[in-house]
């Protein structure tokens, strides 16, 4: 089954791995202790490199295969980028951004997530119904676990013991233990449950559901549905920080903003056409936002919930993971 925003790719072969370095300046003088966004432009077969603390593009990675997902190793020294079109997953090193070598997975790669002890990679098989669990160092596949229809998004709990699929055409999530891979259950979501995001608690999940307009709020403990929450047309994506859900719109424009307590959208922030990918700084202070159709990476203020800057980047954005890296100064690959 197509995945449903391939429609909007241009049909062409996957480009040789070549690597285009922009910002020598930049990378030359040690700005890299600082987060960095890793965003996929699918429709050009690249990563975009954005230095957030200076607003700008820093350097463009040639992947191929359509790359979409992406997860930053706790360490900030690694990114893992799937290509759904190429079966495989991209392991770049952070500084200098490099691609240093490819994990082959059959399927579809797609959503992806790094255990919180960054020694396991989690990836949703979005044509085969099941997720990998690949080792991070060595690219073996150490287990496959069956999920339900067409999985998307994928989360891992910020203890490390519950994995997340997105089951987006079984309108489910699924649910694993990350000690033994057991499936602990399945919970019911809106119609075509896409992003995903824990609370800082671990206490809840979120789901973006693409075809009821919703957020479905998900009680872990009882593995029940505390509410479904009402958002923008076509949600896509979700990240949690400060107390608030923000929720991509893809067909609005906008990120919903909503308030974990009450339940309720509180603000809705146009931020450029077509929003994908979403992401939060380590202090909260900022939400990045992957605009499809503008090309580009808007900043939304926390306090004030405005946009403060875009970021121009390749063709087709789409960041759909935890795309910013947190990249020491000195990190080895």
């Amino acid at each position: 089954m197509a995945h449903p925003s391939l429609a909007h790719i241009r049909d062409r072969m996957p480009s040789v791995n070549t690597l285009v370095v922009a910002c020598a300046l930049l990378l030359g003088r040690g700005a890299w202790a600082a987060e960095v966004a890793f965003v996929t432009t699918q429709s050009d077969d690249s990563v975009s490199v954005v230095a957030l603390g200076e607003d700008r593009l820093a350097a463009t990675l040639k992947l191929g295969g359509k790359p979409a997902g992406v997860a930053a190793s706790p360490d900030g020294r690694h990114v893992y980028i799937t290509s759904p079109e190429g079966g495989y997953v991209s392991v770049l090193g952070t500084r200098p951004p490099a691609l240093l070598r490819r994990i082959a997975l059959k399927g579809g790669p797609l959503g992806i997530a790094a255990h919180p002890d960054g020694g396991r990679l989690y990836v949703a098989d979005w044509y085969g119904s099941r997720v990998f669990v690949v080792d991070a160092a060595s690219g073996d596949i150490l287990d496959e676990l069956p999920t339900g229809l067409s999985p998307s998004g994928v989360a891992v709990s910020p203890d490390g013991t519950l994995l997340a699929t997105a089951d987006r055409d079984s309108d489910q999530v699924s649910l694993f233990s990350t000690v033994d891979h057991r499936l602990i259950g399945t919970v019911g979501t809106g119609k075509r449950p896409f992003g995903l995001g824990f609370t800082p608690d671990g206490r809840r999940l979120m789901s973006a559901d693409v075809g009821s307009n919703t957020v479905t709020v998900i009680d872990l403990a009882s593995r029940s549905v505390l509410g479904s929450v009402p958002v923008g047309d076509r949600p896509y994506a979700l990240t949690v920080t400060g107390g608030r859900a923000f929720v991509t719109n893809q067909y609005a424009g906008t990120v919903s903003v909503l308030d974990l307590q009450s339940l309720k959208v509180i603000a809705t922030i146009e931020t450029g056409e077509y929003p994908e990918g979403i992401a939060a700084s380590a202090d909260g202070r900022h939400v990045y936002v992957a605009n499809w159709f503008d090309n580009t990476l808007s900043c939304i203020d926390t306090a004030s919930l405005r946009v403060t800057g875009r970021v121009r980047t390749g063709d087709g954005p789409r960041a759909f993971g935890a795309f910013i890296a947190d990249v020491p100064e000195a990190a080895a690959h």
